[in-house]
């Protein structure tokens, strides 16, 4: 698992198991959140943005694109 992270978002590439015609296949799944800390200062995740943290949402999200292209073009 690979993990791209800008300020308080972050995004994690993952990998999934599927069946494709009887035969297992590994897919590059990425998923975005949002860190913070609550009033008891507990680490939370979350997956709502606020204005300010939707570009590094996106730059996360796009950090997590290229690395999955790069993975596949890898394996041909």
């Amino acid at each position: 698992m690979k993990t791209i992270a800008a300020g308080s978002c972050r995004a994690a590439i993952w990998e999934n198991e599927i069946r494709v015609n009887g035969s297992a296949k590994t897919m590059l799944k990425a998923s975005v959140e949002r860190r913070y800390k609550d009033k008891d200062g507990s680490w939370k995740s979350s997956q709502s943005f606020g204005r300010n943290e939707i570009p590094l949402a996106v730059y996360c999200l796009e950090k997590a694109f290229e690395a999955i292209v790069g993975e596949e073009k890898g394996d041909n």
